[in-house]
């Protein structure tokens, strides 16, 4: 197993052969998406989807109906590689099994129109990685890999704190991290050190890093 950060909320997985690539965003650097399998998109904030990079992976798209037809409107010709999934549904994805967790984003205001997103539990091996997107939706399923929120407009530190909490993943790797100045994502660590579990560990690497496990 595999899983290597890239810009912002981006994560490559990698297992048996296969590579899949979630929320390949404006933040994302484009050699994140080479030789992918496939691409997984949470929803369609700009952050999180950049039809360039879908362009560029030529590879199968599987996302939610509401980014679906925002993709369609920016780039009609990649909707023949569009796979719509829906809440709950469990799918084999380059040869991974794929769990579809939860239908909205987190409130960011609101007078703000609430989007739809869904996260992502993915099964490598014997490990199991969820990709909320901008959720704090927790999976029924145990979790060995969080990729937590870390920064944003919709997130406070308790929020981001708890979530790990509840999730309760043995290892949780720091995502959505281009909100935070780098004094405020060590105050977050200095927190999560705090108030996680004793058998859990949070970590932020750099962009192109791989995360240890």
């Amino acid at each position: 197993m595999r899983i290597t950060k890239f810009g912002h909320a981006c994560v490559r997985a990698e297992h048996d052969g296969a590579a899949l690539v979630f929320d390949p965003g404006m933040f994302t650097e484009r050699t994140a998406v080479e030789g992918a399998d496939a691409v997984l998109v949470t929803h369609e904030h700009p952050d999180h989807l950049d039809v360039e990079h879908l362009r560029a992976a030529d590879a199968p798209i599987l996302t939610i109906a509401a980014v679906a037809a925002r993709i369609g409107e920016a780039a009609p010709e990649l909707v023949e590689r569009i796979t719509v999934v829906t809440p709950g549904e469990r799918l084999e994805v380059a040869g991974l099994p794929v769990e579809v967790v939860g239908e909205k984003h987190e409130v960011i205001h609101r007078d703000l129109p609430w989007i739809f997103n869904s996260g992502y539990v993915v099964t490598l091996g014997d490990q199991r990685v969820y990709h909320p997107g901008d959720a704090l939706t927790a999976p029924a399923v145990p979790i060995d890999v969080l990729l937590a929120p870390s920064s944003a407009p919709w997130l406070r530190s308790e929020m981001a704190i708890d979530f790990v909490r509840e999730v309760g993943a043995p290892t949780n790797l720091a995502i959505h991290d281009r909100i935070y100045t780098e004094a405020a994502h060590g105050i977050l660590q200095m927190q999560m050190d705090q108030l996680i579990g004793g058998h859990q560990t949070y970590v932020r690497i750099p962009d192109g890093a791989d995360l240890a496990v």
